[in-house]
């Protein structure tokens, strides 16, 4: 067996302990192997824990291990370091627990407020720079740092109420459909709950920039007065709170001076 063979058959024990590939070594190696599998694993239970701290205190140790251990036995490391281990443990207690989303929403959070504030810097516009915009041909830029989803359960709360040292939180079931808003703005990652309509436009801008994709699919929803006017309140709010960052027209970006 060549090291190249060799390295791959020990990678493919480590992820899975086979007994095949542990035989591709020898009788004598299997203790040896044990240990290296153990230091594996004990380092990936590890990532999880520094990733997800509030969530396993909200679940417990013995739950959050067993779900450690089955996100661990489906998915292998796939990069060069570690930094980005678990970034589809929400899938996994999504798929252990369908019954509450509250778990995955709030390991949602805590993964996405970690990635907010490692995200590229983004200068914010400044209000004079939207004089000579053409809207009907404008472009929103979202912050690099932007991360949304739907939400279904107060996981925000819940997840602020842990951050602040509160006991005993509970999750409940949300009255309507609302979604979460992760984004990093003066070095703070920042968490808050939108409503179904802010989450429906922000998630359209994700696919499609323009502003008067924006302006219909509010006036689709809510008719054109109400829906313009929607349309432009989200707008200074994202721009006040450093969600949108700049405005394009045709290539002619509109962005603010750092000061």
């Amino acid at each position: 067996m060549n090291l190249a063979t060799m390295q791959v058959r020990f990678r493919d024990w480590l992820v899975t302990g086979s007994d095949d590939d542990a035989a591709a070594f020898g009788a004598t190696a299997i203790a040896g192997l044990h240990v290296y599998q153990n230091n594996y694993r004990a380092q990936l239970m590890g990532c999880l824990e520094v990733s997800y701290p509030l969530l396993r205190q909200f679940i417990g140790d013995e739950a959050f291990r067993v779900a450690a251990i089955t996100h661990i036995d489906a998915h292998a490391p796939r990069g060069w370091t570690l930094d980005h281990y678990g970034a589809e443990f929400a899938q996994t207690l999504q798929a252990l627990h369908p019954a509450n989303p509250d778990l995955d929403e709030i390991a949602w959070i805590e993964w996405m407020l970690g990635e907010a504030f490692v995200a590229a810097d983004a200068m914010p516009i400044a209000p004079d720079a939207l004089a000579n915009v053409d809207w009907d041909n404008a472009r929103l830029v979202r912050s690099p740092s932007l991360r949304v989803r739907r939400a279904t359960t107060n996981a925000d709360d819940v997840w602020t109420g842990l951050h602040e040292g509160h006991e005993g939180m509970e999750s409940e079931m949300l009255a309507e459909p609302a979604g979460l808003v992760v984004w990093r703005r003066d070095n703070v990652s920042r968490l808050r709950r939108a409503d179904d309509i802010e989450t429906t436009a922000l998630l359209t801008l994700a696919t499609d920039a323009a502003f008067s994709t924006l302006c219909d699919t509010l006036v689709e929803r809510l008719g054109e007065e109400t829906g313009i006017q929607r349309a432009g309140q989200l707008l200074g709010d994202w721009l006040a709170s450093g969600i949108v960052v700049a405005v394009e027209n045709e290539g002619l970006e509109q962005r603010a001076e750092l000061a």
